[in-house]
């Protein structure tokens, strides 16, 4: 039996799963407020919950809204700022009195959808999340590729290469003026293709503040403002991806996050990367997740092989 944790910044989420991927029992809770101590605890009770309904003890697994640095064996690039410079996986390798594997959840999400996903079969699998924050994993001969430095598929936090006139809008609703992130820089891919993000270029048109579901939901309904917004956003997903693209040239490509549910961008997407990737044809697929908001948690249980 394997265990998966994902750990959120509001929920918690626990699943047991067999060999063949069926879901043997599964548990959310709150995310303790920003106090790492009772994170520990919550993700331990949460496992050997588990561990008592199903009457079976499994190998756990854990993904985390970061990364473990290789060089010194604490947290990092993790918006959970509660985790950042904390040794989470020994931890919890000692509150389990296991071994615990520790992996970013985009990675996670990646490995999921490659393992009997929507990604299953394919070479390579570029994993997106494109939600509250924008991350990826790569997984290739169904095997996740972390890189020395644990950060393979990073491209959040890579400028996005789009004209100065389209880098920096109007202020935003925070009265900021520049696309800063919480990374420290600024024009990074996730302040144009997160869901913050996609709020704040309608807000900086506008003035007025919509969730992207809004956006998305008024643009169907003939707003044209809303549908100028998304052929934005869908360009600018285009580009950012034709940088994966013309790096890794993955088989498949899969979308996750709250945005990924926007069903335009599997048809409009793939017909703008041709301007961007330097190839004669792009035949790299476009897909929606198999197992949606459920990928995460599965792949954290998939870290450990049969």
């Amino acid at each position: 039996m394997r265990i998966g944790i994902d750990v959120g910044g509001t929920k918690i989420e626990g699943i047991a799963i067999d060999r063949s991927g069926a879901t043997l029992c599964r548990k959310r809770v709150s995310t303790p407020d920003g106090n790492y101590a009772d994170t520990i605890d919550t993700i331990v009770s949460l496992v050997l919950h588990i561990e008592s309904v199903t009457g079976r003890t499994g190998s756990v697994g854990v993904g985390i809204p970061g990364t473990v640095s290789p060089a010194t064996g604490l947290v990092k690039n993790a918006n959970s700022t509660c985790l950042i410079g904390k040794p989470l996986d020994g931890d919890l390798c000692r509150a389990l009195g296991r071994d615990v594997r520790v992996a970013n959840d985009a990675d996670c999400f990646a490995l999921s959808e490659a393992t009997d996903g929507a990604g299953a079969g394919y070479s390579t699998v570029f994993g997106v999340i494109l939600g509250t924050g924008v991350g990826g994993g790569l997984v290739i001969g169904g095997a996740l590729v972390s890189g020395p430095n644990a950060i393979a598929g990073e491209w959040g936090h890579n400028r996005l290469p789009v004209p100065e006139d389209r880098r920096y809008p109007p202020a935003d609703a925070g009265g900021g003026t520049d696309r800063a992130c919480y990374c420290g820089r600024t024009g990074c891919i996730e302040t144009y293709l997160s869901g913050p993000g996609l709020s704040r270029e309608y807000f900086a048109r506008t003035g007025k503040t919509m969730s992207p579901g809004q956006i998305s939901a008024a643009a169907e309904q003939g707003d044209t403002l809303c549908e100028a917004v998304l052929r934005e956003y869908e360009q600018n997903l285009a580009i950012g991806l034709s940088i994966v693209i013309n790096i890794v040239d993955p088989a498949v490509i899969v979308l996750g996050g709250g945005l990924s549910n926007l069903e335009r961008l599997y048809a409009n997407v793939p017909r703008l990367l041709a301007a961007h990737v330097f190839s004669d044809t792009v035949r790299t697929v476009l897909l929606p997740p198999e197992h949606g908001d459920s990928s995460g948690v599965r792949g954290a249980a998939w870290l450990w092989p049969a």
